[in-house]
């Protein structure tokens, strides 16, 4: 049996892993030279496996793509991928927010133990081999010996979206499958970053520093109230982190619809607006309004967004002063390309599959991960996503051979 696995990012090693498992020898093609470059990458601030909250909570987090991943979530849940880390020996704990590491927070060493499982299940990687063309059952690569032409018995494309685009995912394979006659959502940009027009000097002192401590809130394109404490990230452009990624669709959502886009910060969750009023119209004496400020614990960042937004005069009015402090306006000019999101929303609508995973109209071609049109966002969720859907297409494959 000729089992081929495009892609070797997570969702076409765990493929790869429940086929080697019951048997089979499956063979995993890739562009690059070495496998799951995103996952690699993914772990360079600390591998976030999955996530511990509530299941139904968890299964909320892919929006509208929910229906169609339930039976995939349910047959692999936050649980199992732990279990699955312990399997190949790397044991997990839950952080403080209920993200899910392995205990070193590595994944080099978790990716290597995982290949090494793989290759001893006689799983075979052919890499450098870029998938470039689909005609009837002919699959072609490119590779470093030039074109070859593979026939496959059953085919599991794990291709990735198009976010990162140097590690492999370059979403090249939109025009094959849209030449197949696939219905395929453009690919946008996915917990990625915003502009903001902050001033030269802004820019220069506080890029790469952290806005801790603050509560996010905007009215996404429902009508709904979106809110979340939490922290961001303020970048040479905008902003960026856990915070806008959690909302970064709605908010994509609403650029598109009407750019520009403003949100508001709670700079002092924790503080009344009364409360910080009653604080700033104490008398400051001889100190300079900075000190006096520092005093009442606003200083660096959060002091000169202040800047950012009020002239110079209004610096030394309480009222409005407070007011801005408890719903300060983040104007998010645009956001950011698709090569510098983390993940990609968009690709292969689920109308072109079964309840496998399946092409329709292709018999055992499977499709599985970020090729598909489904987002969500950091935590954990992405990588239990797509590892989910790699074990529910391969099982389903083996349904398929056995029957």
């Amino acid at each position: 049996m000729n089992i081929a696995i495009i892609g070797a990012g997570p969702a076409g090693l765990m493929a790869a892993q429940v086929l080697s498992e019951a048997g089979y020898a499956p063979t995993v093609f890739d562009a690059k030279p070495s496998v799951a470059r995103k996952f690699l990458q993914a772990g360079r601030g600390g591998l976030n496996l999955t996530h511990s909250e509530e299941f139904s909570l968890f299964a909320s987090r892919y929006f509208e793509a929910q229906p169609f991943l339930q039976t995939t979530l349910e047959n692999f849940t936050p649980n199992e991928i732990r279990l699955w880390a312990r399997n190949l020996g790397f044991e997990t704990f839950v952080g403080s927010s209920g993200k899910v590491y392995p205990i070193d927070k590595k994944s080099a060493p978790l990716l290597r133990a995982w290949v090494r499982q793989l290759k001893m299940n006689n799983t075979q990687f052919k890499m450098k081999h870029r998938f470039v063309a689909w005609s009837k059952d002919i699959w072609q690569f490119e590779t470093p010996d030039g074109l070859k032409d593979y026939s496959f018995d059953a085919v599991i494309l794990a291709l990735g979206g198009a976010s990162w685009p140097q590690l492999g995912s370059t979403g090249a394979w939109t025009t094959i499958l849209k030449d197949k006659g696939l219905n395929i959502s453009t690919l946008k940009p996915a917990n990625m970053g915003f502009n903001v027009n902050y001033s030269k000097v802004f820019k220069e002192k506080f890029s790469g520093t952290p806005l801790k401590n603050i509560e996010l809130s905007f009215t996404d394109i429902n009508g709904n109230i979106q809110s979340k404490l939490g922290e961001l990230l303020v970048s040479e452009y905008g902003v960026e982190g856990s915070l806008i990624y959690t909302y970064s669709k709605f908010m994509r959502e609403l650029i598109e619809q009407n750019s520009p886009l403003t949100v508001y910060l709670d700079l002092f969750p924790h503080r009344s607006e009364s409360k910080l009023k009653q604080q700033l119209s104490t008398s400051r004496g001889k100190q300079s309004l900075s000190a006096f400020w520092k005093r009442l614990g606003l200083s660096g960042v959060k002091a000169s967004l202040l800047r950012e937004v009020l002239e110079k005069e209004s610096l030394s009015k309480p009222e409005l002063v407070a007011k801005t402090l408890k719903k300060f306006p983040l104007t998010l000019e645009s956001y950011r390309p698709i090569e510098e999101a983390i993940s990609t929303a968009g690709g292969l609508k689920f109308e072109n599959l079964d309840e496998k995973l399946m092409l329709k109209n292709f018999p055992n071609v499977f499709c599985v991960g970020e090729m598909l049109d489904w987002e969500a966002p950091t935590g954990g969720y992405l990588l239990t996503g797509v590892m989910g859907q790699g074990k529910q297409a391969s099982e389903s494959l083996l349904k398929l051979l056995q029957s």
